[in-house]
């Protein structure tokens, strides 16, 4: 559960913070908190004169100080102009020593003028709400236990801390949900949860389970899923419909719950962790949940391809050769490139609807991690207008993404000499290129953005976020919407 937030405008004395016991200093570029009377400036001189450090140290690492009456205190100092990842990374390690300690409470003090306390105030929030939820565990001692109550001063908008709140809870859902290990996160458990969030929210749902999309002609989905012994996998749709709207967009999550590899079984080292493949599918109910939340004026329609990679009898198998749902004829080649085919179908139900915009999220491809490492995630798109937002939108969040090429003669690799396309190369060389070059011909032509989440997990942390699992894509899916 999300920490509760109690902002005060009126900015922090040493009255206000005579209680306060964990405390974020959070100070704009150039203030010399020493000649301002900031509070606990006795326990920071302490602390500078010790490491013989200066206050410009401060932009670069955060400071922890403890005062004589026992509060700890995390000193840091933000530089507007830098990229918001700088700063959000800043924040997140000045919280580090305090979250340590495990406190029911937090208390974030902003300083500066007011243009520099609003941007300051809520990226210290969204940092301090996104690293103060508890995530499952299964710990039976020491299970960890997330913040109450995070007091804030020096901001209160309560507009803009609403959006702060509503994504800092989008990227939490997506966390908890990806977190989750394989035996409590089936098709059929997850398609229960959704129903419930669902209900909670005022979605529409609608699913199309495996029979259904076997009748419709869905022969990439089933393909996947029919080496499950529970034939519980399906696509589902969410819609959320706000009155008097005119645009329209379709959100698509690759939910696969986990991935063997299939025939082509993974070795051990890299199954481990597959349980995470549905993290695209968890991106999209963030992002979902925020949209309604901040009641975001468009039309959202969130289509899920929930299954599982399993190996068995019934399994699909290399040389097989489906048909997709819009009627193209596709020679399978490697069983573990199982998420182009649930996300090929999936597409196609999406664009038949028409939206006026198309964003699909999935952890894809091995080669984009190769490309990127696991601090950015790339993106491809038919659209240069979306290729542009989505840059902006990386720049504006923290969560950093990169424009891959997708021009057609890449697909010349995925020519077959027995069906109209290949699934993918044996040689894997730009798959992650390859594999968007497929998934366009499912789009419609409708303007459409691929994000491959290379940076789904980190381990140590990225940006805003300390987990390793990062629910990257939540607030750039929210920023997005907001510019379209």
């Amino acid at each position: 559960m999300l920490p509760r937030l109690a902002p005060d405008a009126a900015p922090a004395t040493e009255q206000r913070l005579a209680r306060a016991r964990h405390v974020l200093m959070v100070l704009p570029a150039g203030m010399d908190p020493f000649s301002a009377r900031i509070p606990f400036a006795e326990s920071l001189q302490r602390t500078l004169v010790r490491r013989r450090g200066k206050l410009a140290d401060l932009g670069r690492d955060a400071m922890t100080s403890e005062t004589t009456t026992g509060t700890l205190v995390s000193w840091v100092m933000l530089d507007d102009t830098r990229p918001v990842f700088e700063q959000h990374t800043l924040l997140r390690k000045g919280l580090a020593a305090l979250l340590a300690e495990r406190p029911e409470e937090l208390t974030l003090a902003i300083y500066g003028t007011p243009a520099q306390r609003a941007p300051a105030a809520c990226r210290a929030a969204y940092v301090a709400l996104v690293n103060g939820v508890a995530l499952p565990s299964h710990k039976s001692r020491d299970k960890p236990k997330g913040l109450v109550r995070v007091v804030l001063h020096g901001y209160d908008d309560r507009a803009d801390l609403a959006r702060v709140r509503a994504v800092a809870q989008g990227n939490a859902l997506t966390r908890s949900l990806t977190q989750l290990p394989p035996n409590e996160l089936t098709p059929a458990l997850y398609r229960r949860q959704i129903r419930a969030l669902a209900r909670s929210q005022g979605w529409k749902v609608e699913e199309f389970d495996f029979e259904r999309l076997r009748r419709m002609g869905a022969g990439a989905f089933c393909a996947v899923a029919q080496g499950s012994l529970a034939r519980d996998a399906a696509v589902v749709h969410l819609t959320y419909a706000p009155r008097a709207t005119k645009q329209t967009v379709a959100l698509v999550g690759k939910g696969i719950c986990f991935d063997t590899g299939g025939h082509n079984l993974k070795p051990a080292r890299h199954m481990h962790g597959m349980h995470k493949d549905m993290n695209g599918s968890a991106v999209v109910l963030g992002i979902l949940q925020a949209a309604t939340q901040l009641r975001l004026p468009l039309r959202i329609d969130a289509w899920l391809a929930i299954a599982q990679n399993h190996i068995s009898p019934a399994a699909y198998k290399q040389n097989d050769v489906v048909t997709a749902l819009n009627g193209t004829t596709i020679e399978v080649v490697h069983t573990d490139a199982e998420g182009r085919m649930v996300l090929a179908d999936t597409l196609t139900l999406a664009a038949r609807q028409k939206p006026d915009w198309m964003l699909d999220f999935a952890t894809l491809t091995g080669s984009m991690k190769v490309a990127l490492g696991n601090r950015y995630s790339g993106v491809l798109s038919n659209s240069t207008q979306l290729l542009d937002a989505a840059i902006a939108a990386g720049q504006a969040t923290g969560e950093r993404v990169c424009a891959f090429p997708i021009d057609a003669d890449y697909e010349v690799a995925l020519e077959s000499k027995v069906a109209d396309i290949k699934q993918c190369t044996l040689e894997g060389e730009a798959d992650h290129i390859l594999a968007a070059r497929f998934l366009m011909r499912f789009t419609g032509d409708r303007p459409w953005l691929h994000m491959d989440l290379s940076a789904d997990d980190c381990e140590g942390g990225l940006g805003a976020v300390a987990s390793e699992i990062t629910g990257f894509g939540v607030a750039w899916g929210v920023e997005m919407l907001s510019r379209l």
